[in-house]
């Protein structure tokens, strides 16, 4: 076909290739421009989860700054606790405790060498136990404890205010008092104020005092 209409045949061959060509290179931008898209949207969504993760992070660390908490470990056969803010970064500078005020009515301050002896408060316990019909035996107990903290953290002062309940064992002997060991610190709840107030209800709701026996009266 060598005649006009052989070519036209042949130039709409050629026209039909160069659009067929055209369409397959749109279709190959338009799939790279949509994995262009695509990954560039995954590596934007990747950014925005590792921002907010960095976030709660800072958030989280930042909330460990805040809370204040004392741990205790037991000196000198249980004889007295040394304690320890949980975290390192924080230093504290001075403790006011306060007992039941059945157990002790002052208050023990210390200073630069936070601890807790059983010696402050050794002899009221002994005598709240007494009362309560457990002095000449073996007790495991709780006593509620008040804790104001002044601790630096990240150049400043402040202050925490807390409840704890100590452990002890109360070991009777011959001629003498009785043996205290100290075992350690739970914290109970953070106090507004002065924990005064919740240790003492702490105290009565956890060892309510004996009732006495009623009299018989004869007639």
């Amino acid at each position: 076909m060598n005649g006009p209409e052989g070519k036209a045949r042949r130039l709409l061959l050629r026209r039909l290739s160069l659009a067929e060509a055209v369409g397959l290179a749109a279709v190959v931008i338009a799939g790279l421009g949509y994995w262009d898209t695509h990954r560039a949207r995954t590596q934007e969504e990747r950014d925005r989860a590792a921002q907010a993760q960095a976030l709660k992070a800072e958030a989280q660390k930042g909330a460990q700054r805040l809370t204040f908490l004392l741990t205790a470990t037991p000196q000198g056969s249980g004889d007295w606790l040394r304690l320890a803010p949980a975290h390192a970064e924080q230093v504290i500078q001075t403790q006011t405790l306060v007992f039941p005020t059945e157990v002790r009515a002052d208050p023990v301050e210390t200073t630069g060498n936070p601890r807790i002896e059983q010696g402050w408060f050794a002899a009221g316990l002994d005598k709240a136990e007494k009362a309560r019909g457990r002095g000449s035996e073996e007790v495991q107990g709780r006593l509620p404890v008040g804790v104001t903290t002044v601790f630096i953290e990240d150049g400043q002062t402040r202050t925490d205010r807390a409840v704890y309940r100590m452990g002890y064992a109360l070991h009777p002997r011959i001629l003498r008092g009785p043996r205290i060991s100290l075992e350690g610190l739970s914290l109970v709840q953070v106090a507004a104020g002065d924990p005064r107030a919740a240790v003492d209800d702490l105290w009565l709701r956890q060892a309510p005092p004996e009732k006495s026996a009623p009299r018989v009266v004869e007639r």
